[in-house]
């Protein structure tokens, strides 16, 4: 059985992918630039996400409108546990909470339909503050993932999972510090 909350990626040594979904116009400019540029935001919190179908469920693979884009996001993983020794769970303290300057929140992990399961997805939300430290010091690369997910998600539709499955990226536990695990776990 699957901790109930336990963080899911893809990483290797010294990186983790994290993903995102926007509009075109953001998307063609970070990738175009190599990194986050205008119409991108540097004035609110950014969502990143470490589970690939958890974004999927949230962008319905990419069709819906403003999130019509996938971005696999590569970072460094000193900047994301960085990140991550900064969070306040959504669901502490409202005061705490508007200080932080990272939010993490627990949603249900997603199978590859959509389903809720009985695990959950972490969603990490870097604040304004620190946003120019995660595009110009933590992020290693863009990739586009739309075609893959475009592809992925026809082969759903047309009842070819295990196809679909092949073009989802490997996720495996990510081994976080004890202390960091006692941070983000709820009631921890």
């Amino acid at each position: 059985m699957v901790p109930p909350f336990q963080i899911r990626a893809d990483y290797d040594a010294r990186t983790i992918v994290v993903y995102q979904a926007y509009a075109p116009a953001i998307a063609d400019a970070a990738l175009r630039a190599g990194r986050f540029v205008a119409p991108f935001s540097f004035h609110r919190m950014t969502w990143i996400k470490p589970s690939f179908l958890w974004l999927m469920h949230r962008s319905n693979w990419a069709r819906k409108p403003g999130q019509e884009r996938v971005l696999a996001v590569r970072m460094t993983r000193e900047g994301w546990e960085e990140a991550l020794s900064r969070a306040v769970l959504t669901t502490a303290d409202p005061a705490a909470v508007a200080q932080a300057a990272v939010h993490v929140q627990w949603d249900p992990e997603r199978s590859p339909r959509g389903t809720a399961l009985n695990h959950y997805s972490i969603q990490v939300g870097v604040g304004r503050h620190l946003i120019r430290t995660f595009t110009d010091d933590w992020i290693v690369s863009l990739t586009d993932l739309t075609p893959q997910v475009r592809k992925a998600a026809s082969q759903m539709r047309t009842g070819n999972a295990a196809k679909a499955q092949r073009l989802l990226p490997a996720e495996r536990v990510y081994p976080l510090p004890a202390a960091l695990e006692k941070r983000l776990s709820p009631g921890g």
